[in-house]
């Protein structure tokens, strides 16, 4: 019977650690090719949300412009909306790029930090508010577009003023994460 259970061991052993060594390659493995994806996205992520940034900065002086331009123009009661849209080449919106922050909290979010996935979730909110404002003022312009009233030209500088305040809320967020 002894000579049974030495046997046994002697066959199970080897193969037990056999086993052990193939999952520990395997964990080593997987563990690689995490790191390596995160680095890409992390990489990915940083460069979107750069290029959102500068867009951000583009964008504002240009906002800017069409506010003073409505505020020179309210009283007149010859310059209708699009005179001044015109002026000013239309409203300009920033693209904010959040695409790898799409892919990564779709598929392997755990792998992120906390406070990543945290502040990337806030980005990706104040985008969702950013389009909203906008595109109630698009709905409240298109229809005005011919008016030449000051309460008209009041109310899109009020809005675009709103707009602005909410893409510096983005930025100050974004510029958070590109310094970590």
């Amino acid at each position: 019977m002894k000579k049974y259970i030495k046997a046994f061991f002697k066959e199970i052993v080897p193969i037990i650690i056999g086993i052990l060594i193939a999952l520990y390659i395997n964990n080593w493995n997987e563990n690689k090719k995490d790191e390596k994806y995160i680095n890409q996205i992390l990489s990915s992520m940083d460069k979107e949300l750069k290029e959102s940034n500068d867009d951000i900065k583009k964008k504002m002086p240009q906002q800017q412009t069409l506010i003073d331009t409505l505020g020179f123009y309210k009283k007149n009661d010859t310059i209708s909306l699009f005179d001044v849209m015109m002026k000013v080449n239309g409203i300009q919106i920033p693209k904010i790029r959040i695409s790898s922050w799409k892919a990564i909290s779709s598929s392997k979010i755990e792998l992120l930090e906390y406070d990543r996935v945290s502040a990337l979730a806030n980005i990706e909110e104040q985008k969702e508010v950013l389009l909203s404002k906008t595109q109630y003022l698009m709905n409240f312009l298109y229809p005005n577009i011919k008016d030449t009233s000051i309460d008209k030209k009041e109310l899109i500088m009020l809005m675009m003023q709103d707009i602005i305040v909410s893409e510096r809320d983005l930025q100050k967020e974004i510029e958070g994460i590109i310094k970590d």
